[in-house]
């Protein structure tokens, strides 16, 4: 009797923890079965709406030193680097052959100012002649043929002296260009500025009859002009006197802000040359664009103490379309749907777990943050994406677990 009570009492027990242990896992299951969120909280930040685009930077006041006559380079006064001013001697072309020139215009023009004198002093006499025959002619004291004779020695001389004036105004302005080819051989600095390359060097030989050759390159580097590549998709929102904000590569935690100036009209290709003549795929000489992507050129300037900032920089530049500071911001993933009255759908997780929807109206969004307006508190989780449930990451790990299992018994 006693051993039959025993037995029913383990029995009861048992049957007892199988109940509770079912229990514990049925909850344990149902509660991995929950889904998982990936949440943000409603915080108060700044947040700034911007145009992002990437440019180029330039010296605001850039000119090409060149030489505008042939010869050697005979000096060079300066070097990489030097600041120099405006008139100052920045180089010498080797001036014997131009002197020459000079010397052989000067007297070719002293030669025609003599004969200039010398057909002055014929007509005078001509002059004097041909009235003394015109007095003798009305007197009828001498011949017709005299009296023309005098008069066509006359117009002759008038003729000579008027040729002979032409080219000796020709020879002036021979000597006047001469003298000025010779100066040429002094290149002195246009302006102020910083010599930022050299392109010819002493002793090289330069030829100006086709181009002018460039000899060094001056900018003034104290202040920078940025030309800021914004693509045809955000050009039509930048407007002249927005506020800009940019980094350089190389110092990327100090920011320098300007103003637009100018939006360029046309792309810079644009200019390009589209190929020889002018047949079918150009439009105003404008290069066939092949599909490919539009940029248009947004200039601004800024000042560059200490020369700190270089040519050709690469710079990251946000042109500011508005701000707004100590708002309520959400991630702009957690907007969902935008309805008909211009909300936008966003899911809330209570502090119970439970997932409300709301309608939220929404007011700068710069896709990565977005300024919440109304039906959101600070403190409040909005739902980002969706996590993996535990269940299935367990079924998932006991998987591999499996697997690896296998592969080692295979292997051994």
């Amino acid at each position: 009797m006693k051993q039959r009570y025993r037995r029913l009492v383990a029995g009861s027990g048992a049957v007892v923890a199988l109940m509770v242990c079912t229990i514990v896992g049925y909850r344990h299951f149902k509660a991995n079965d929950a889904p998982s969120y990936l949440t943000a909280r409603v915080e108060r930040a700044d947040l700034e709406d911007a145009v992002l685009a990437a440019g180029t930077l330039y010296a605001h006041r850039q000119v090409d030193v060149g030489a505008q006559v042939s010869g050697q380079l005979k000096a060079l006064k300066v070097e990489l680097g030097n600041q120099v001013e405006q008139g100052q001697l920045l180089a010498e072309i080797d001036p014997t052959l131009l002197e020459h020139a000079l010397k052989q215009a000067e007297a070719q023009e002293q030669s025609l100012r003599a004969q200039r004198g010398a057909t002055l002093a014929r007509l005078g006499r001509a002059s004097l002649m041909a009235a003394r025959e015109r007095q003798l002619w009305e007197r009828a004291a001498t011949s017709r043929d005299a009296f023309e004779q005098a008069q066509a020695d006359w117009e002759v001389e008038r003729a000579n002296l008027g040729d002979i004036e032409a080219n000796w105004k020709r020879a002036r302005i021979e000597v006047d260009k001469a003298r000025a080819n010779a100066g040429y051989t002094r290149i002195l600095a246009p302006m102020s500025g910083e010599v930022v390359a050299i392109v010819t060097r002493q002793g090289q030989t330069v030829i100006a009859e086709q181009q002018a050759p460039v000899i060094l390159k001056l900018a003034d580097l104290e202040t920078m002009t940025v030309k800021a590549q914004v693509s045809e998709a955000d050009v039509l929102r930048v407007a002249p006197g927005q506020r800009v904000h940019f980094t350089v590569l190389g110092d990327p935690d100090t920011q320098s802000e300007g103003q637009v100036r100018a939006i360029e009209p046309a792309p810079p290709e644009f200019t390009e040359p589209s190929g020889s003549g002018t047949g079918a795929g150009t439009s105003g000489g404008s290069p066939s664009r092949g599909g490919a992507a539009v940029f248009y050129n947004a200039l601004f300037e800024v000042p560059n103490p200490g020369h700190r900032l270089r040519i050709s920089m690469t710079a990251q530049v946000s042109i500011v379309q508005g701000t707004a500071k100590g708002t309520l911001v959400v991630p702009a993933s957690a907007l969902g749907a935008k309805s008909a009255d211009g909300t936008f759908a966003v899911r809330v997780l209570a502090d119970d777990g439970k997932v409300h929807t709301r309608q939220v109206r929404v007011g700068m969004n710069n896709q990565i943050k977005a300024q919440v307006l109304s039906a959101l508190r600070e403190g409040e989780r909005v739902i980002v994406g969706e996590g993996v449930p535990d269940r299935e990451r367990v079924v998932v790990g006991e998987a591999s677990r499996e697997g690896a299992t296998s592969q080692a018994s295979e292997e051994a």
